[in-house]
C-alpha cells in the first residue's frame, strides 16, 4: 500500500485564524457523562479556517461555488517544491525551481511549515506566500492547483491581486496545509472538500500518497 501522509491541520479552538475571524467553538450538546444518551458535539467554525480551499467567488463576482470545482482538479500527482528560506515567492523564483512541463498541482513548502510544530499559536502575520507576479507564472504554466502551509495563498500586507488572478483563472488554492513531513518531491495529492452549496470556501481533508 502507499504510503498516507495527512497534511491536514487538526481543528481546535485554539487555531490561529485570520485577523477578524472567529476562532473554532467546540461544545458538547449532549454527554454522556452527564447522563445523556449519546455523545453530540456542535461545531461552529468559518469556511477559511483550516485546512480548506477557495473557489473563484471568494474575490470574483458571480464565479464558481466550491462545489462547482472539478474533483478531478483536486485528485492525481502533483509536485511538493522546497521553498524554504524565502520571505515570498516571485516568478523568478519558481523559474528557478525547473518545475517539470506538464506540472497541474503544485504545493509550495515553506518556513511556515515550522509554525505547525505548535498548532495553537497566534496568527504569525509575516509567513511566506505567493506574489501576484508568481499568480501570473502559474496561470501561464496550465497549473490548475496550488498548495501553500499557512493561512493565505497571499502575504498578509499585499494585495488581493494574487487571489483574484488566481482565481480568475480558475486555480483551485489550498491553504493550511501542513508540510512539515513531507519531502520536496512528486506525490498523489487526495483533497475532498466538504459539499457545501453556494459558498466560496470550505473545509477539506487533504492526504499525500508518496
Amino acid at each position: 500500500m502507499p504510503k498516507i501522509i495527512d497534511i491536514s491541520v487538526p481543528l481546535s479552538p485554539g487555531l490561529p485564524v485570520w485577523t477578524g475571524e472567529s476562532k473554532v467553538a467546540i461544545t458538547k450538546k449532549a454527554d454522556m457523562d452527564h447522563g445523556d444518551d449519546a455523545n453530540v458535539s456542535h461545531l461552529q467554525i468559518g469556511s477559511h479556517t483550516g485546512t480548506h480551499i477557495d473557489s473563484p467567488l471568494h474575490f470574483v463576482k458571480d464565479g464558481k461555488t466550491t462545489e462547482e470545482i472539478p474533483l478531478a482538479k483536486l485528485i492525481g500527482a502533483c509536485l511538493v517544491v522546497d521553498c524554504r528560506g524565502k520571505t515570498e515567492i516571485t516568478a523568478a523564483d519558481l523559474d528557478d525551481l525547473n518545475i517539470p512541463t506538464g506540472t497541474e498541482k503544485l504545493l509550495f513548502k515553506t518556513d511556515n511549515s515550522n509554525l505547525w510544530d505548535q498548532p495553537e499559536h497566534e496568527f504569525y502575520l509575516d509567513y511566506c506566500a505567493l506574489t501576484a507576479d508568481a499568480a501570473q507564472w502559474v496561470v501561464d504554466h496550465d497549473i490548475h492547483l496550488v498548495a501553500i502551509d499557512y493561512l493565505s495563498i497571499q502575504k498578509y500586507e499585499d494585495s488581493i491581486d494574487t487571489h483574484v488572478i488566481l482565481l480568475t483563472n480558475e486555480v483551485v488554492i489550498v491553504e493550511n496545509v501542513d508540510l512539515r513531513f513531507v519531502e520536496p518531491g512528486e506525490y498523489r495529492l487526495v483533497c475532498l472538500p466538504l459539499r457545501i452549496k453556494g459558498v466560496e470556501g470550505t473545509l477539506a481533508r487533504a492526504i499525500l500518497e508518496k
